[in-house]
């Protein structure tokens, strides 16, 4: 049996229980820095970060039989929750950064390169683009390493030196481990130092969702794998070890006959110069003084399948954050969000997406609300 999602959005809670708050709070715990505003951690020598891609709060609590050690946490936590949009490449950003998506500026799995009418691919990256300069800003793991704290990201070979590796988790030592057993190896050993992060990224989640779908047998069996996985790294860790297991977000299974193809609604071209951000979250970037028209068709065109809205009325709902000036133009002219389980897609722009069962990124709370579990 299908399980609607509703759509009512969720806000995301910077400066309090978002995914951004996580590492400053680490450093608070370890006393590297003062206490937070929000979330507050328990005190400990050292911290161990599981962050595992596409785990939402939701999904852990409506699949609880298949991952008994990590629900099993879910009775002493809260959970918290994404930025906006609720997708990898800005949460891991605002993670690493302990920055809201309108100051580190990575606004979306594709955004548009201020100046151009070409997209930024944020998992892809583009070598004339320096990632530095692109998020210029200073990391927290930077910031935790000149407090005096060791920084480890524990992940796979490949991403080692990756654009976004470099703009959101520079300052940590980076240790390429592929399979679970070196993974759980190089945390223990990385964690053996006192006063230390040590951040252990798992994806295979979401690489799951997004093929077959949430709930698919499939994902089922990857969630089991990841919670024996989770059990497993904490009976290797010393008790003086904390462990803590969070998520970038959540997904929704999204039907074909739920989805909007732009390239069969051709008035959703009209004025639109370029087409980004992803399928449950997309930026409008429009030709010069088609912003309102743009606005009223897809508002027409979508209904209630999404919220439709201008750049300047997504920033006043808080959304990203505050937004600074250099980042403003990566977003888009008109945001569309959507809503319950619709999307909206492009053949042309985005073959590969309409291949995808699972999605993310709008404000619903199966996607927005991410479990913080310690143990």
């Amino acid at each position: 049996m299908r399980t609607e999602p509703d759509p009512t959005f969720v806000a995301p809670a910077y400066a309090d229980r978002s995914l951004g708050d996580v590492v400053p709070a680490i450093a608070a715990a370890l006393g590297c820095e003062g206490a937070p505003a929000g979330l507050a951690l328990p005190n400990a020598a050292a911290y161990v970060v599981m962050l595992i891609d596409g785990l939402g709060a939701r999904l852990l609590e409506r699949y609880a039989h298949a991952a008994p050690f990590l629900s099993s946490l879910l009775a002493h936590s809260e959970p918290g929750t994404a930025g906006v949009p609720s997708t990898t490449v800005t949460s891991l950003t605002s993670f690493g950064t302990g920055l809201t998506p309108g100051s580190h500026g990575l606004v979306g799995y594709t955004s548009r390169i201020p100046g151009t009418d070409h997209l930024l691919n944020a998992l892809q990256w583009r070598k004339e683009i320096d990632p530095v300069e692109w998020q210029p800003n200073k990391t927290a793991f930077q910031r935790l390493v000149e407090g005096g704290a060791s920084v480890t990201v524990v992940n796979k070979r490949e991403f080692e030196g990756s654009g976004l590796t470099v703009a959101a988790h520079r300052g940590a030592d980076f240790v390429g481990a592929d399979k679970v057993g070196e993974r759980i190896a190089a945390v223990v050993e990385a964690s053996r130092h006192r006063c230390s992060l040590t951040y252990l990224y798992d994806g295979d989640l979401d690489w799951t969702g997004h093929r077959y779908g949430v709930a698919s047998a499939a994902w089922l069996q990857q969630l089991s794998m990841i919670d024996a996985e989770a059990e497993q790294l904490r009976e290797a860790l010393p008790h003086s070890t904390r462990l803590l297991v969070v998520a970038d977000h959540g997904m929704i299974d999204s039907a074909p006959e739920r989805r909007i193809d732009v390239d069969e609604h051709l008035e959703l071209r009209d004025g639109v110069a370029l087409l980004g951000g992803e399928a449950r979250f997309r930026h409008l970037y429009c030709a010069r003084g088609a912003v309102l028209d743009v606005e009223a068709t897809w508002r027409e065109v979508l209904g209630e399948r999404a919220e439709v809205l201008t750049r300047e009325d997504a920033i006043a709902k808080g959304w990203f954050g505050p937004v600074v000036a250099g980042v403003l133009p990566r977003l888009g002219d008109v945001i569309v969000a959507s809503r319950g389980d619709h999307a909206v897609v492009s053949s042309v722009d985005f073959p590969y997406e309409t291949t995808l069962v699972g999605l993310h990124g709008s404000l619903t709370a199966d996607e927005m609300l991410i479990p913080i579990l310690i143990s």
